[in-house]
């Protein structure tokens, strides 16, 4: 068995591959740049080195370092997690190279599954059914036209080198086809260096199913069951399950049989996904599935067929990796219940999903469930990589429990001041059509700004927020003698609304006090609340006290402390979501407090400075 290994990535990922390594017994040497210096995975690793600058290029992409930091720490082996260098054959055979173990399948595998053309070509060699279309050399504008009215509209024109979403365009008008091809030719071009293009036929209800295969040096390969991946947005999964809702028996096993035989036709060694695109207009059956790609590393969803299963995958894979054959024959591996994953991500639905970012103030997640996180409370959310913070997995005798079982786990999320998509999560697994299994890729684009609005707080939340202002007295206030009581009403800000409150009723909610105000939290959303003031109206408290509206970047500061100041005057600029914002005085008076500088990343409702009016 491998004795120290060092893990070639960040975030959750890194810190679910340290808890299998330390309960083997094996000794872990994190990487990271100098944004993640005091990240959750440097700080639960044995060991941590820091490979370059923030920007991921100089840093978790650059592969010289990290194999001079596994040899300058005494690992044995390097596990990519996924994402970054995870399917980069060169880096694989750098590695290995080096001298070092690759947890993860041999380059020539890499390299075979890497373009979707030859892929596909080597999967029909195979007998693994692929998707009707066109994946030769001739990439002439006029001849690929051509194939496409032949194959008949509506196609698919991808990159061959492609992923993410990224060089795929739906052409539905042969009158298009010239503008999207050269359109998706330029961002393959741009995104992977590779201009080839295939053309296929378009599925109008796809449903995306994956099975998870496993190899090993002594040549077994199997399968671990399927997964559905099919509520994506914009190509990018969103909510994972396993196994696929309405898979019966006879598709599964056809359907498993075809992936062995894709892994079989590469000399599969390690953990790996076989994607398929299902046609789901209809029932599932095998005559209406394709091999669509293979991804060559663990990939994010895969603890949902951990739950399945029984079976920890990154153990399987440092197993495989030290030479070890696998632990378990086809026979012996059976499936029990339902388990269903979703992705937390720091971003707000409501502004088109951009990217939140800043310090975590206040983290709580579900105690419920399983939680595969890379963050804590009193982190920060970098602008430097994937916002994905944690996945929550819930796993239930039932499909129906285990979606129920998510979906209180994403309503108890509280986030402040990072905004998460919790909420857009908790309302796509109380959808009807979610719920009953009828999905398809196009679900989340069509139903996704329903489930992106951004909720208002219920009324016994703020009347819990409302008892908590008013002090311990609450309960006689208004009191009268034979007689109901006079409710005492407040006025409450949330950021977003003014809502008028009464004191008394029905009161309940997840509450937290804070310096500014009181934080509520709900149905997967977390607001700042505040009595209400008109404007012009200041306290003593807060009478010149600046706050950042929302996290961002202080890209300039004009004053020091000390500095007289007049009322507008502007005393620094901030950068959020990608406006810069001039933060000007309330008040002729004194700068006496300046706690950031220009360079510095706060979160929202951060002091930014205080002016106080000059005595006398």
């Amino acid at each position: 068995m491998i004795k120290s290994l060092l893990i070639a990535n960040r975030g959750e990922i890194a810190c679910r591959i340290i808890r299998t390594a330390r309960a083997l017994g094996i000794r872990t040497v994190a990487v990271h740049s100098d944004a993640d210096a005091g990240a959750l995975h440097v700080r639960m690793a044995d060991a941590a080195v820091a490979i370059g600058p923030a920007p991921a290029r100089q840093s978790y992409l650059a592969g010289d370092r990290i194999i001079a930091a596994a040899l300058g720490a005494g690992a044995q082996a390097i596990h990519p997690g996924y994402g970054f260098l995870s399917e980069n054959a060169a880096f694989a055979q750098s590695v290995i190279d080096a001298g070092l173990i690759w947890v993860g399948p041999d380059p020539a595998s890499i390299t075979a599954m890497g373009l979707k053309d030859a892929a596909k070509h080597l999967m029909a060699q195979a007998g693994v059914p692929v998707t009707p279309g066109y994946m030769g050399e001739n990439q002439e504008p006029a001849f690929l036209a051509a194939q496409a009215a032949a194959i008949g509209y509506p196609v698919l024109i991808k990159a061959v080198a492609g992923g993410g979403g990224k060089g795929m365009r739906l052409v539905e008008d042969p009158a298009q086809f010239a503008e999207m091809l050269a359109s998706c030719q330029r961002e393959a071009l741009a995104s992977f260096g590779n201009a080839h293009v295939l053309i296929e036929t378009y599925i109008a209800s796809p449903r995306h199913i994956e099975v998870q295969v496993f190899g090993d040096a002594h040549g077994n390969v199997v399968h671990l069951f399927e997964r559905d991946c099919s509520l994506q947005r914009r190509h990018q999964k969103v909510i994972e399950e396993a196994p696929a809702p309405g898979m019966d028996v006879d598709t599964r096993a056809a359907l498993c049989a075809a992936a062995v035989r894709a892994a079989r036709a590469v000399n599969y060694c390690g953990a790996g996904t076989i994607e398929f695109i299902a046609d789901g207009s209809g029932a599932l059956s095998a005559d209406r599935i394709w091999f669509m790609e293979m991804n060559t590393r663990l990939q994010v969803e895969h603890p949902v067929t951990e739950a399945i299963t029984g079976i920890d995958l990154v153990e399987w894979q440092l197993r495989v990796a030290s030479g070890e054959p696998l632990p378990l024959t086809q026979a012996a591996i059976t499936m029990a219940g339902h388990a269903v994953e979703a992705r937390l991500y720091a971003e707000d639905p409501s502004t088109g999903f951009l990217p939140s970012i800043g310090r975590l103030d206040h983290f709580r997640l579900p105690q419920t469930g399983r939680i595969d996180s890379g963050v804590e409370q009193g982190d920060a959310i970098s602008p430097f990589y994937d916002p994905m913070m944690a996945k929550l997995i819930q796993h239930a005798p039932t499909r129906t429990e285990a979606i129920a079982g998510l979906a209180d786990m994403a309503r108890a999320v509280e986030c402040w001041p990072v905004r998460t998509n919790a909420g857009f999560v908790a309302r796509a697994l109380a959808d009807a059509d979610v719920v009953a299994g009828r999905l398809d890729t196009g679900l989340v684009g069509r139903r996704g700004d329903d489930w992106a609005a951004r909720p208002a707080p219920g009324m016994p939340l703020l009347r819990a927020v409302a008892q908590h202002l008013h002090g311990p007295a609450w309960p006689m206030a208004g009191w009268r003698l034979n007689a109901p009581a006079i409710p005492t009403t407040l006025r409450l800000d949330d950021g977003e609304a003014v809502h008028t409150v009464a004191v008394a009723g029905d009161a309940r909610g997840a509450i937290t006090p804070m310096p500014h105000g009181v934080l509520a939290s709900e149905a997967g959303a977390t607001w700042l609340i505040r009595p209400w003031r008109p404007a012009g109206v200041e306290d003593a408290a807060t009478a010149g006290a600046l706050h950042a509206p929302m996290p961002g970047l202080v890209t300039a500061v004009m004053v020091a402390v000390g500095d007289r100041v007049a009322k507008g005057q502007t005393l620094l600029t901030l950068e959020a979501m990608k406006m810069e914002q001039a933060i000007k005085s309330p008040i002729d008076g004194v700068i006496s407090q300046l706690p950031v500088a220009a360079g510095q990343q706060v979160g929202a409702e951060a002091l930014l400075v205080r002016v106080e009016k000059e005595q006398g």
